[in-house]
């Protein structure tokens, strides 16, 4: 969960999952998290609606966890 100041500037994230508020210094957010944004389409139960949630990094490592099937990982080259 994110929420912005007046200013549009980030001021808090909010690990949906577990509740963690993380670490957010002057609009920037200092820890690994998954941010998701998804609009669900026509063959949904969910058509019409746009979920928006964040995980922290363990979250995230407890979800994958539960996949039958691994996800692919690559490895970035340039950190920019």
């Amino acid at each position: 969960m994110r929420r912005y100041g007046r200013n549009g500037q980030l001021e808090t994230v909010v690990c949906n999952k577990c509740g963690k508020k993380l670490v957010v210094e002057r609009g920037i957010l200092r820890e690994g998290a998954l941010m998701l944004d998804h609009a669900w389409d026509f063959f949904s139960e969910k058509d019409g609606e746009i979920h928006h949630f964040d995980l922290c990094e363990d979250c995230y490592d407890d979800w994958l966890r539960q996949f039958k099937i691994a996800v692919d990982v690559e490895e970035q080259n340039e950190l920019l």
